[in-house]
């Protein structure tokens, strides 16, 4: 069992960085490959970053790639989010989520074993 508990969210400018971090609790949490991802009003829950357990392998989105990273530290149990240079249309709720199973590319969203309970990201213009 991996409790999810993300953090760091708010209202920024465009142009503008924030950084989310998600811990996790759980002694297994190096297993696990972790993402990101987000969801805006009326819309699906979309991909928006994963690593891997060991955090050698990385995945983006193509509309992040190049301004967000993400980040682990298995001694911490947290995963970390760095976005910059946002923009209006990266305005969401953002969700922490772990995958116990490697997979190459991005998580589907059918396959996160645990979700966190979301973090708001409002970019204003």
């Amino acid at each position: 069992q991996v409790q999810l508990v993300e953090s760091g969210g708010g209202l920024v400018q465009a142009g503008g960085s924030l950084r989310l971090s998600c811990a996790a609790s759980g002694r297994t949490f190096s297993r696990y490959a972790m993402g990101w991802f987000r969801q805006a009003p009326g819309k699906e829950r979309e991909f928006v970053a994963r690593i891997s357990w060991s955090g050698s392998s990385t995945y983006y989105e193509d509309s992040v790639k190049g301004r967000f990273t993400i980040s682990r530290d298995n001694a911490k149990n947290t995963v970390d989010l760095q976005m910059n240079s946002l923009k209006p249309e990266d305005t969401a709720v953002y969700y922490c989520a772990a995958r116990l199973l490697p997979i190459p590319g991005p998580i589907p969203s059918g396959l996160v074993d645990y979700w966190g309970q979301g973090t708001q990201v409002t970019v204003s213009s």
